[in-house]
Order: structure tokens, then C-alpha cells, then sequence
């Protein structure tokens, strides 16, 4: 009877062990960056950010392929360092952020590719559309913080084609081809 019970005792702490591989994160949109490159007047490249970022990963290092993540990014919270640009980057002319307020990201399948890189196959949301994209992500680290929180942090640089998601103006002035950059810490629920 004593064996019986430390063998269920042990079947029981394992299958724990397996449901908790898996870690849920909050992003932290004070430390979570989305930086954009595109180029202007065919000269040179701009650089600008959004600055309302939210969302959660899931994390399961030991299988990867069962990590999901989820970001939502404000298409007002758009920031070129100058007031009257940053509300034509939101009018239709742009994002037309009031009927389209959000960028999305969902990524549900994750595939190792080396130490710490992956690869992100989702469907990425702009200006209403919403296409497939497969992004490389790099794992930037993770510890705790001074709080004793546990942290992560992801990085990726992919490149779309802001006329493919109906973002179609001003194309001879602002370039079609825009560069993402979006590094995100999250913080272990």
C-alpha cells in the first residue's frame, strides 16, 4: 500500500512539474519598446515609436512550440517627436487610429531555430487587415528584478509592406517598405 501511494505521490508531483513548464508573463509597457523605420522623400530614413504597449506571453522554454504571445499596440500613441506630424500619422491619411485603433500581433506557434533564436509564425493586424507573418525572435534574457519579480525579454526585427495592409497614401513621399523593431520585457504573473 506505501509503494502504491509514493508512486501515485510521484506521478502526481511530475504532472505538476509538466503543468507548470509553462510560464504566463505580462508585458511591461514601460520597458517594452515598438520602434519604426521608413524612409522619406525617398532621402532618408525616419525613425519613430508607439508608446501605449500591452499585451502577455506565454512562455514554456522546455517546448517552445506551445508558447503563444499576444501584443496590442495603441495606433494613437504613435510619437515622431513633433505634435502636428504624430496627428497625421493618426488621421486616414495613416493608421486613421479612430477606426482603427490598434496594431495586433498574435503569434501562436514558436519553432527553435538556434540558442535563444525562434521563429514566430501569427497573423499580424495594421489599419484593419490582418495577414499572416512569420517574425525571428531573439530571447534577450531574463532574472529578477530588485523586487524579486521574474523577468524575460524578446526582440525582433521584421519588415511589411504598409500598402499590403491598405495604408496605400503618400507613397512617392513616405516609403512603402516599413521596418519594425519591437523589443518586449515581460514580467511573470
Amino acid at each position: 500500500m506505501r509503494l502504491r501511494h509514493l508512486a501515485l505521490s510521484t506521478a502526481l508531483s511530475f504532472a505538476a512539474i509538466g503543468a507548470q513548464a509553462a510560464d504566463t508573463y505580462t508585458i511591461d509597457p514601460v520597458n517594452s519598446s515598438a520602434i519604426f523605420r521608413v524612409k522619406h522623400f525617398n532621402v532618408a530614413y525616419f525613425y519613430g515609436t508607439f508608446n501605449a504597449i500591452e499585451g502577455s506571453l506565454t512562455w514554456d522554454q522546455a517546448a517552445p512550440a506551445s508558447s503563444k504571445i499576444d501584443i496590442t499596440i495603441q495606433a494613437a500613441s504613435v510619437d515622431s517627436r513633433n505634435e502636428k506630424r504624430d496627428a497625421h500619422l493618426a488621421n486616414p491619411d495613416f493608421f486613421d487610429a479612430k477606426q482603427f485603433p490598434v496594431l495586433k500581433f498574435v503569434g501562436s506557434s514558436f519553432k527553435a531555430l538556434a540558442s535563444e533564436r525562434y521563429e514566430v509564425a501569427g497573423e499580424f493586424t495594421m489599419h484593419g487587415v490582418t495577414k499572416p507573418l512569420t517574425i525571428t525572435v531573439t530571447k534577450t534574457g531574463e532574472g529578477k528584478d530588485p523586487k524579486g519579480a521574474q523577468r524575460i525579454g524578446f526582440e525582433t526585427t521584421f519588415m511589411v509592406k504598409r500598402s499590403d495592409y491598405g495604408m496605400d497614401k503618400m507613397l512617392e513621399n513616405i516609403g512603402d517598405d516599413v521596418t519594425v523593431i519591437f523589443s518586449t520585457e515581460g514580467i511573470r504573473k
